[in-house]
């Protein structure tokens, strides 16, 4: 699907730069903006090496150990149905600490071991659980508090401030998670009583 959308969106451009009698515009174009794109690419690892690296040493420090800690009882709350001493408690414990700290590639194997686990609660293999449907909203919505990624876009792109944006980020996303878990369970809700 996305490769249909970039099509229309570069066979439109090239179509309107014809029309409007700009077609000799393309080519330079397109190929400042792939330099642009290859600079930017060479910036950005430099940094995302640097904030991965960091971040690694906080793994190994603990840190996540220690978020998991904090949040363990928050989690319980937000996953009723997982008994308390399995496998998949600490598994999603785990994921949702990664993702608060911005731990992109720890995370999503994390994620996988948790929904793995979750399914082995499943009676009924062919739909989700409502402990998956919520892990998959707070994944998708989750807390950031160091969102690193973004950062290292912002210092490849020169921001004389790249993190800046720690602030905004961390509202944004504790509102998104928000609205998430509280349709979450709307529908949670819905879905139990039409089940009635």
């Amino acid at each position: 699907m996305i490769n249909l959308i970039w099509l229309l969106l570069l066979a439109g451009g090239i179509i309107y730069a014809g029309l409007t009698d700009r077609i000799d515009l393309v080519t330079p174009s397109a190929i400042t903006a792939a330099e642009n794109a290859v600079t930017l690419a060479f910036k950005l690892t430099g940094v995302m090496c640097l904030w991965l690296g960091m971040m690694k040493i906080a793994e190994r420090a603990g840190l996540v150990r220690l978020m998991s800690l904090i949040i363990g009882p928050l989690i319980r709350r937000l996953f009723p149905g997982v008994p308390p001493g399995h496998p998949a408690m600490g598994a999603i414990v785990m994921t949702v600490s990664a993702n608060m700290l911005g731990l992109g590639n720890a995370a999503t194997p994390l994620g996988i071991k948790s929904m793995q686990e979750l399914q082995k609660l499943n009676r009924d293999r062919e739909t989700a659980t409502p402990a998956m449907c919520t892990l998959l909203a707070l994944c998708t919505t989750g807390v950031t508090v160091v969102p690193a990624t973004v950062i290292a876009l912002r210092a490849a792109a020169g921001s004389t401030d790249p993190a800046e944006i720690v602030g905004a980020t961390i509202a944004v996303s504790v509102t998104a998670a928000a609205a998430a878990l509280t349709v979450d369970r709307l529908c949670r809700a819905a879905f139990a009583g039409r089940r009635r």
